[in-house]
């Protein structure tokens, strides 16, 4: 929403119209156990994968207290606030649920991404 206020500005600004900004992400449908285990892992562990969380455990600021796939317990300092409603959707699909699992938990040391 943003973008496109600041682009409708920028364009009424310049005379102009059209695109300023490109697309910011790649939208697809995932269709298999391991696609969508990959988008987990990269959801829990984005921090990891850029290099800006390097401690041990899940990424702070991702969902992970409330993420119930991983390999390991989770750390005493990630557990959810008790008596609070969790601030993330239960899972419609079947390939979120309990389809992802077929191809293993997801470890807190994991680094989302191509293997090196």
């Amino acid at each position: 929403g943003l973008n496109i206020r600041i682009a409708r500005a920028l364009n009424k600004l310049m005379h102009r119209h059209g695109k300023v900004f490109e697309d910011r992400y790649h939208a697809r449908i995932l269709r298999f156990p391991l696609q969508v285990r990959h988008a987990l892992c990269y959801v829990m562990q984005n921090g990891r994968r850029h290099g800006v969380h390097t401690e041990p455990g899940p990424d702070p600021f991702s969902s992970a207290s409330y993420f119930e796939g991983w390999k390991e317990k989770l750390p005493v300092e990630f557990q959810p606030v008790s008596g609070r409603a969790p601030p993330v959707a239960k899972p419609n699909t079947w390939l979120l649920r309990e389809g992802w699992l077929i191809c293993g938990e997801i470890s807190m040391d994991e680094i989302p991404g191509p293997r090196a």
